[in-house]
């Protein structure tokens, strides 16, 4: 537990982001898996809205720091890869 007044609000300011960080990485974790059940499940256009969603996520993840860049950019590489493969 820290004494200092300084070291105190750190700690009050960290926990706070940390909270707010989570509920990001968890909704993109969400949108994920869903546009993945539906490109499994065949249905392009539902599966096309979610990754429409999940992409725009991510990169106001990627915009606010709270994914860093290539992590952003690797999660959405991987969405569209499985889009086309439904595509074709």
């Amino acid at each position: 537990m820290p004494i200092k007044k300084a070291a105190m609000k750190a700690l009050r300011q960290s926990k706070k982001r940390l909270a707010k960080n989570l509920k990001v990485k968890v909704k993109i974790k969400d949108l994920v898996k869903k546009s993945q059940k539906f490109l499994g499940l065949k249905q392009e256009n539902e599966a096309v809205a979610k990754i429409k969603e999940a992409i725009k996520a991510i990169d106001k993840a990627t915009q606010r720091k709270i994914l860093k860049k290539n992590a952003g950019s690797r999660k959405k590489s991987r969405l569209m890869k499985k889009l086309n493969l439904l595509k074709k």
